[in-house]
Parts: structure tokens; C-alpha cells; sequence
């Protein structure tokens, strides 16, 4: 079984990324405009008294005109924070933000975290029940048993909104998926299948109650507690420990193991030795999902059992138990049909659901989205990736429809069809994106160079860089300035990773000679020149290391104008033969990729240019995974009105149809026709009105200030741009890049450095 490296940050880092920009991980902003007097009057008074009547006629308008439908509230007293105890309800807080933020990057959900500083069930309870109202509903995290049982019995009971404790019910819904995998995998029968629960806390409750509903039989399922097996007799059990109680007279794990098909480990690690699993029958199933650490590592399984079906919580096996399979997608789909609760019913579903995905063949767009790698249903993948897209378009429609079927919904779906599409369209592409091209590089490590070390955001870079295992980053810096950076972002001076600069002689000598090859000719530079640039100029040294064939890519900027690099850049390096070289810049928006050029090159493209940067536009973005089609913009739409800064476009647009190539374009027009579909049936001759995913600007200007206007303003997620047509896989950060932008950055670099042959 293949381990994977996890990522490692330091202290410092994970405190400044709480810290950065704003504090938190989490903001409202408004879903409507508030920018007249007119708009303050129908938000608030006199406009807000309309809905505030027709709620209290009926409740349920409560679904039209407020967030309700769409708003979970994420809730913990701090009792159970992760693995570290009882850390108090404040503690708590940056664990319930990041499940919030979970449901919005994976389900589209808004969510609200409340920490309830109390231990008192009942008080827990009321303060629930008092504002639950304004919930779609509740998601009950990192609460201690006994109380988060009792306080999801008692709020299921007298609430008509779905309350789900995902440390019992997620982890539940995941293992009982894999065990129906693994069962088949290993041809054993679910109803004769011995199983052994190695913990009695709450997901472990919910797993033996979910295995049983499933069909492992009462009988065969052993469940073990700190003090040993819980068997009928036993005097220290509580009522939901002795649910569980069997005769038995086993009394140890030791004793359990013996002969058993399933081991489920939701307690502490190492607790399961290489000898227990010698005693466990043919074909076992080990399911050990103690966090951080299993409760015995794959490695040691396969020491003495080769026949073994192994998963556990963490992301670095195959196989990861993960409740992020599992919960957003379920309130997606209880939310959709404003479900009453979440039922067994609704879970069981949810289970199917994610079984019968990894049996599935994976489909091209899936495995580009998961790094190129085919996932084969098997022992190594019983379980879907937690980034598998497919995930939002299955799970709530099984959901959605268990709460129709058992008629615990509120809303009909009408065209399931229509929901599934909708459903997909919720998912961010940038983040899908980004994902399989960082699985791709990981699989083919390209040498990437950082050419700013010393600036504090791209050596952050260089590290997630490194500790992601996408590739070997190259620091171009002086030694003794990384050393205090590093200490000083929390690492320690002696952080491994290459360091290089000009005091390199072997390198610099041939590096000047490369230099002096190409520019005595062209720029009539004598070799000192030449020596000069190279030794005072980093940009220009990080550019030899990669035509000189010493590193495979290179990202840049950051510390100085984007036009100061890409010159620096241009003495060293060409533009690919046949290719026309522009900045592309995709941006993400609402669930809305566009891809827009050229943003830093040419000021101002003739019509051929036009035409050339949108067929290199459609190559690169079909690379991505998208079906090109192309608006080119002007402040007119179709000639109206017509002037002279409008003919270069329209001729741009003629010698594409004279082309004739292989992607849907058409222009000019203005960006709200290309973009919004509420132009279509005013230009139905036109299959680009609506549809635009590559936006062709008239001018640098044009475009540089749209996509800054659109990052800035409406906060959309920019990435690049790309410097498409150079001869080299290099990328050219903007000045004062974010460590996430320049990440993003060095991976498409050294994407295109494996997927590009610069060669030609």
C-alpha cells in the first residue's frame, strides 16, 4: 500500500493564515444590491415589513425570502474539540469555522458556527431550540458522549429541521459504504460476517447501529470499550453500551479478533497488534480510523497479512475514511427538499450512494480532475476521492429522493434530471482544476525555480511547494536571508531545501556563455555584459537555469512590475515557434469560469493578433478541461454602434470563419451579452450570447483592468496570468502575489513543463 507524504506547516504559519487579511475564515456578505436609497428601503424598512407579514401568516415563506433554506448551523461546546479533549466552547471556534467554510467550498451551503459555552445538555437543548428557526438545520460537532446523544435524541424530537451529529452519523455513512465495498471485494456475506468495534464513543455507536441497519446481524457484532469487551452481565454499562451487550465470553480484543472478518477501530493507537490480525479469518477488513494515528498502520498489516482490505482516516492511504464524503452532500440534498430530519432512510441512501460511485467507472473529466490516475474499483479504492466532482451530482439526488420516498419532505423536486445539473453547477472549477493539475505534477516532479527566495511569500510558496510533493523547488536567494526568513515564518534555519545564486562559479561561467551566445549578435553585448546580468539578476539567472536545462520551470515576479520581468525574461528566452506570446488570466466567480487575454503583453493587438491569442486560448483552455468558446469584447455588440476602434475586432472575428477552426467564437460584443443569458433571445443567430468562456479583450488595458476590477470588487478568485506562447515553462507572478497565488502558479508551470513541448 503506497503512502503518500502528509503536508507539514509550522505554528506561525497556521496562526498568520487565521490571522491574514481578515481574522477568521469566515465572512456575510449581502446577496442582494445595497447601493440606493431604494435598495436600503426594501432591505430593511419600509420594504422588510412585506415578507415580515406574509412569515407570520405562514412559516414556511420563512424558505422564500430569508436565508433559511440554505443556512446550517454549525454547533459545538468545545467538550470533544478533534483529538484534544475538553478545550472549552471558545476553543472550539476555529474548528466549527472550518466546517463552515467545508460546506460552503464543497456543498454551496452557507453556514454559521455557535459555540455554546455550557455542559448541561438541557441548557444545550433550549438554546438550540430557541433559535433553530432560523436554520435549514443543524450540524451538532465535537460534543462528548453521553450528551451528544442525548442531545440529538431530544432535538430531533421536537424540531422540524434536520439535526445530524456528524461525528456519529458522517463517519457512520463512510464506513458502512466501505464495509459494503470490501464485503464484495472480499466475497464474504454480510449476514454471516463477524465484526469487531474496537471503541464505544459516539461515531462508534452510530457505525454499530448503522452496520446492523445495513444487515450485519446483532449477534456477530462485538463492541470493546476501554475496560474490555462490553458483554450482558456487565455492571458499569450505560443504556446505549448496552444495547450492545452480547453473551459472550470474550473479554479482551485479544479474544474478539480471534476469527473475525471486520475490525472497525475508533479508539486510540496501536491498541491492534501484528499477532490479533494473524487470528483474523480470510480476506479481513481492517478499518482503522484513529486519528492522527491508526490503531495499526497499513504497513504492519501487510507485514503478516497480504490478503488484507485496509482503511483509515488519514489522507496519506488509500482508502480514506473521511466525513467530507459525506456531510455537505447530505444537507445539500435535505436542504433542497426542505427535509424535516435526516432519517435512517435518508443515511442509507447517502451510503448506497457513495458504494455504488466507487464501483463505477471513472469518467475522463473525473480522472483529469483527480490528477490523470484511473482509480479501479478494488482493495486500493473502496471508498471515492474526497475531491472526486461527481460527489455533489450523486449523493443529494439519493438523499433528496429517500426524504420524498419517506415523506420527510417539504419541497418536490420535479425534474431530477434538471436538479443533478444544477447540482454541478454549485461546484468551484478552479478548485477542480488545481487539484488534478497538482495530482498530475506529483506523479512526473519537475524542478521548479523560485526566483524571489528572499521575499517572504514566495519562499512560503516554495515550501508548500515542497512539502505538497509537487515538485523539487530551487530558491534563488542568498543562504544567509532564507536562514532568517525561515526562522522567522516559524521553521528553523536548517530547513531542507536547495538554496542557489550567483556565487555558483561553475554555473554562472555557463550560464554567461549561454548568454553571450545568444545576445552578441542581437544585442551587440560584449561577455562581461553578459556576466553582469547574470551575476546582479535573478530573473535572468532563474531563465538560464531553465534553457540551460538545470531546472524545468521557473516562477518570477512579485517583488517588481510584471513588464520589468517579462523583459528580463524576453533577452533569455524566446517565444515558441508559430505562437503568439499573451497573459491569460482565468477567473472564478459564483461558480463561473472565464478565461480572459491578453492581459499583460500587447497594449494594443492588431486584428491578427486577436485571432492568434484566441486560438492559443482555446488550446490552453481545453488543456484545463473546458470546451473553448469565444466572445471577443468591445463596448459595442455586433457593430452597434458602429466605429472605428470596433473594425479591427470584426476583422478578427472574419479571419477566424476564414480559418475555420475547431472552437465556437463571435463578436464584438459587450461582456454582459457574452456572459448572461438574458441577451439570448435577443441574438438567437449567436451560440456565443450567454455562453462565453474566453473573453478576447480590444486591449491590454482593457483586460488588466477588468480582471482587477472583477478580483478586487467582486472578489472573484483570479489565477495568473498565465504567460502563454513563451518558449519555456516559466510564470510570472504579479507584484505582490499572495503565497497561494504564486503557488498556483509554480504548478501550472511545472504542468506545462510536462504536458508542453517546447522543442518544437
Amino acid at each position: 500500500m503506497k503512502k503518500n507524504k502528509i503536508e507539514h506547516y509550522s505554528d506561525k504559519e497556521a496562526l498568520e493564515f487565521h490571522n491574514s487579511n481578515k481574522s477568521g475564515k469566515i465572512e456575510i456578505i449581502s446577496s442582494k444590491p445595497m447601493t440606493t436609497k431604494r435598495d436600503l428601503a426594501l432591505a430593511y424598512s419600509p420594504g422588510v415589513a412585506v415578507p415580515v407579514k406574509a412569515i407570520s401568516k405562514n412559516p414556511e415563506l420563512a424558505y422564500d425570502y430569508t436565508t433559511k433554506g440554505n443556512l446550517v448551523a454549525v454547533i459545538s461546546n468545545g467538550s470533544a474539540i478533534l483529538g484534544l479533549g475538553n478545550l472549552g466552547a471558545l476553543a472550539s471556534k476555529p474548528v466549527m469555522e472550518g466546517k463552515a467554510v467545508l460546506f460552503k467550498r464543497f456543498a454551496d451551503i452557507d453556514a454559521i458556527d455557535l459555540e455554546i459555552d455550557s455542559n448541561n445538555p438541557e441548557e444545550i437543548i433550549n438554546s438550540i431550540k430557541n433559535f433553530s428557526g432560523s436554520f435549514g438545520g443543524i450540524n451538532l460537532e465535537d460534543i462528548a458522549a453521553p450528551n451528544c446523544f442525548i442531545i440529538e435524541e431530544k432535538l430531533k424530537k421536537i424540531l422540524d429541521i434536520p439535526v445530524f451529529h456528524d461525528d456519529q452519523h458522517g463517519t457512520a455513512i463512510i464506513t458502512s459504504a466501505a464495509l459494503i465495498n470490501a464485503i464484495d471485494i472480499a466475497k464474504k456475506n454480510i449476514k454471516k460476517i463477524k465484526v469487531v468495534v474496537n471503541g464505544a464513543g459516539a461515531s462508534a455507536m452510530a457505525c454499530t447501529n448503522l452496520f446492523k441497519k445495513i444487515g450485519v446481524l446483532n449477534k456477530n457484532i462485538i463492541m470493546i470499550d476501554r475496560k474490555g469487551v462490553i458483554y450482558k452481565g456487565r455492571k458499569d454499562l450505560n443504556k446505549w453500551k448496552s444495547d450492545h451487550a452480547l453473551e459472550t465470553n470474550n473479554r479482551s480484543l485479544s479474544d474478539a479478533i480471534k476469527g473475525a472478518d471486520v475490525f472497525l477501530g475508533l479508539s486510540s493507537a496501536g491498541v491492534l497488534k501484528k499477532e490479533m490480525i494473524k487470528k483474523m479469518s480470510k480476506n479481513p477488513i481492517i478499518f482503522a480510523c484513529a486519528n492522527p494515528d491508526p490503531e495499526i498502520t497499513p504497513e504492519e498489516v501487510e507485514e503478516v497479512r497480504q490478503d488484507a482490505i485496509i482503511a483509515t482516516g488519514r489522507s496519506d492511504y488509500p482508502n480514506q475514511v473521511n466525513n467530507l464524503i459525506g456531510f455537505p452532500y447530505i444537507f445539500r440534498g435535505a436542504l433542497d427538499v426542505r427535509a424535516k430530519t435526516i432519517n435512517e432512510e435518508m443515511k442509507i441512501a447517502a451510503v448506497n450512494a457513495i458504494a455504488s460511485l466507487a464501483k463505477k467507472r471513472v469518467p475522463d473529466e473525473v480522472v483529469a480532475a483527480m490528477g490523470g490516475e484511473r482509480p479501479k474499483y478494488g482493495k486500493d479504492y473502496i471508498i471515492p476521492s474526497t475531491f472526486d466532482p461527481r460527489l455533489i451530482s450523486v449523493i443529494p439526488v439519493a438523499v433528496a429522493k429517500a426524504a420524498l420516498k419517506s415523506k420527510v419532505a417539504r419541497k418536490k423536486i420535479e425534474n431530477f434530471e434538471t436538479y443533478t445539473e444544477q447540482l454541478k453547477q454549485r461546484l468551484d472549477p478552479s478548485v477542480t482544476i488545481m487539484q488534478g493539475i497538482n495530482s498530475k505534477i506529483k506523479k512526473n516532479q519537475k524542478r521548479v525555480v523560485f526566483t524571489d527566495g528572499e521575499d517572504e511569500n514566495t519562499l512560503k510558496a516554495a515550501i508548500a511547494f515542497k512539502n505538497a510533493e509537487l515538485g523539487i523547488p530551487i530558491i534563488v536567494a542568498k543562504e544567509k536571508i532564507v536562514k532568517q526568513r525561515l526562522k522567522e515564518i516559524g521553521y528553523g534555519e536548517n530547513f531542507d531545501i536547495q538554496i542557489i545564486n550567483s556565487t555558483d562559479k561553475k554555473k554562472r561561467e555557463k550560464y554567461v556563455k549561454f548568454l553571450f551566445k545568444k545576445l552578441q549578435r542581437e544585442q551587440g553585448l560584449l561577455e562581461r555584459d553578459c556576466d553582469r546580468m547574470v551575476r546582479n539578476d535573478r530573473v535572468i539567472w532563474g531563465s538560464c537555469m531553465v534553457s540551460a536545462g538545470d531546472a524545468d520551470a521557473m516562477v518570477t515576479g512579485n517583488s517588481r512590475r510584471y513588464a520589468q520581468s517579462l523583459e528580463k525574461i524576453n533577452k533569455v528566452v524566446e517565444p515558441r515557434p508559430g505562437e503568439i506570446m499573451f497573459g491569460l488570466n482565468m477567473v472564478v466567480n459564483k461558480g463561473k469560469t472565464v478565461f480572459i487575454g491578453d492581459t499583460s503583453v500587447h497594449e494594443y493587438p492588431s486584428s491578427e493578433e486577436l485571432a492568434e491569442i484566441a486560438i492559443s486560448s482555446a488550446r490552453v483552455v481545453r488543456l484545463f478541461g473546458f470546451d473553448p468558446k469565444v466572445a471577443f469584447l468591445s463596448h459595442s455588440t455586433f457593430g452597434q454602434p458602429l466605429t472605428s476602434r470596433t473594425k479591427h475586432i470584426r476583422d478578427a472575428v472574419n479571419i477566424l470563419k476564414r480559418r475555420k477552426v475547431d472552437f465556437k467564437f463571435d463578436g464584438d460584443m459587450q461582456p454582459d451579452v457574452a456572459l448572461s443569458d438574458e441577451y439570448s433571445d435577443l441574438y438567437p443567430f449567436s451560440e456565443i450570447v450567454g455562453n462565453a468562456n474566453i473573453l478576447i479583450m480590444p486591449g491590454q488595458h482593457s483586460a488588466a483592468i477588468s480582471y482587477k476590477i472583477m478580483k478586487t470588487l467582486g472578489e472573484a478568485k483570479v489565477i495568473g496570468p498565465l504567460l502563454i506562447g513563451l518558449g519555456q515553462a516559466i510564470e510570472i507572478a504579479p507584484l505582490r502575489s499572495s503565497t497561494s497565488d504564486i503557488l498556483n502558479l509554480a504548478s501550472i508551470a511545472a504542468y506545462s513543463a510536462g504536458v508542453i513541448n517546447y522543442n518544437k
